[in-house]
């Protein structure tokens, strides 16, 4: 399955939490895996595509960066599969 992590930063900002990053690398449980990210323009925020089958897993891994960042996890679908599941409606 898959979700979006909205992460706002904390005060310390972006800077602390890349420097964690490339210190520590993503510390990402198994069985969670990271797909893509993007960053808005004033490094503020965060959205992070991830997939698991094990939605527990969310909480070894933002307990790792809480101090530095908010989350929100959101479960997504692709567009391509929400004009599946549209498309009887239209």
């Amino acid at each position: 399955m898959l979700y979006m992590a909205y992460e706002k930063f904390k005060a310390a900002g972006a800077k602390e939490v890349y420097r964690r990053s490339r210190e520590k690398g993503r510390m990402l449980p198994q069985g969670l895996n990271y797909v893509s990210s993007w960053v808005d323009l004033e490094f503020s925020r965060c959205f992070q595509l991830m997939e698991t089958e094990d939605f527990s897993l969310f909480s070894k891994w933002t307990s790792q960066w809480r101090d530095l960042v908010e989350f929100e996890i959101i479960p997504v679908r692709t567009s391509a599969e929400a004009m599946t599941l549209m498309e009887p409606t239209l």
